[in-house]
């Protein structure tokens, strides 16, 4: 299923990371940017990002340079998520913010 509008909220900063990655890291065609959680229970759940195709239980999520891939399962945990991409001399890579963490 394919959804033109984005649970989650991806900054500038982190839409062109994925671009950049896309375009100089070899990501196979037809591949898209995934989205997700793992765990869950009393610890919470642990966001997961990182390139996969299309399944057969996602949604998909246009953006104008790549799809964002959702699992349906994962949706409501990732609704109003914000994920921004940091890059300091200490630490390089995406932050996933709850909303209201801001």
């Amino acid at each position: 299923m394919s959804i033109n509008h984005l649970p989650v909220l991806l900054t500038d900063r982190a839409r062109e990371e994925v671009y950049q990655i896309f375009q100089h890291k070899n990501i196979p065609k037809g591949y898209g940017l995934r989205i997700g959680v793992k765990g869950g229970g009393c610890a919470g759940v642990t966001y997961v990002i990182g390139f996969d195709k299309p399944k057969q239980n996602d949604d998909i999520f246009k953006t104008p340079y790549f799809e964002v891939l959702i699992e349906k399962k994962h949706l409501m945990h990732l609704l109003g998520l914000k994920v921004d991409f940091i890059d300091t001399e200490k630490e390089r890579g995406f932050l996933f913010m709850n909303p209201g963490d801001d």
